[in-house]
């Protein structure tokens, strides 16, 4: 039993001998390249509605503007701007694939125990990001749009480009995407032993604070928007520490070890 507790470092430093490192470069760049074509393919599949995308994308602020229309003031705008937001849905859409060939990527460098618990994890994250999407598009543009164009002076009427609409909706979304992945996030620090659920419960003040600070860097510069970012990331925490006490188990015994003796 002694030898074979001695021979198991040195299959671990086996393992990450510099020999392999062209592996997993080779590795990486396979991975790369298959995220790639996924996008790609989306995309092509995606374009010949990118009217219609665009339109579907745009309906929450179209609803309370003047005639219900919006402006370009750029002369290739109406066919960049459908364009290159048809790209970012690829992009959305094809995220359980990016996810995935990151995970397949990673997944050789962990041990059985914590393949068991990422797979779940994975899924739980592009769950969770699909959901900060869909908060952001049917809670959040239509509370914020009408917000917005509610307090305009009067004797200003309210023409939003296309263009600048667009930057300002990916935004918003990346900012809700990726904030609905802060679980996740909490589960992997206590998975990896930085900090422990106890101590995640006595920081909750800070991180109700924090959620604000963040709010007010990821969206636009008014309360509103903080808040309708702020809310749901403290709760989402709280999700998170949850989700430790079912995923981030560090110390669970090796089968087959407890009766070594």
């Amino acid at each position: 039993m002694s030898e074979a507790k001695e021979k198991k470092p040195d299959a671990d430093k086996e393992e990450l001998a510099e020999g392999s490192l062209l592996s997993h470069l080779v590795e990486l760049r396979s991975r790369l390249l298959k995220i790639s074509a996924a996008v790609v393919l989306v995309f092509i599949a995606l374009l010949p509605f990118s009217r219609t995308i665009f339109s579907l994308v745009s309906d929450p602020l179209r609803e309370v503007l003047p005639g219900n229309a919006m402006i370009a003031t750029a002369v290739a705008s109406p066919l960049l701007t459908p364009f290159k937001l048809t790209f970012y849905v690829a992009l959305f859409i094809a995220m359980p694939i990016v996810l995935y060939q990151v995970w397949a990527f990673v997944a050789p460098g962990l041990y059985r125990k914590e393949k068991r618990f990422a797979m779940p994890l994975l899924a739980s994250s592009i769950v969770l990001f699909y959901l900060g999407i869909t908060f952001a598009y049917f809670i959040v543009f239509p509370l914020m749009f009408g917000f917005f164009t509610s307090i305009a002076p009067e004797g200003v009427e309210v023409q939003t480009d296309i263009a600048l609409f667009l930057d300002f909706v990916m935004m918003i979304v990346l900012a809700f995407g990726l904030a609905f992945e802060v679980p996740i996030a909490t589960v992997l620090i206590v998975w990896t032993g930085l900090v422990s659920i106890e101590k995640l419960k006595q920081v909750r003040p800070y991180v109700f604070l924090g959620a604000f600070v963040v709010g007010m860097f990821l969206t636009p510069p008014d309360v509103f928007s903080q808040t309708l970012l702020a809310i749901p990331v403290y709760l989402l925490y709280e999700l998170g520490i949850v989700m430790a006490r079912v995923f981030a188990i560090r110390e669970e015994p090796e089968p087959g070890t407890e009766h070594t003796e």
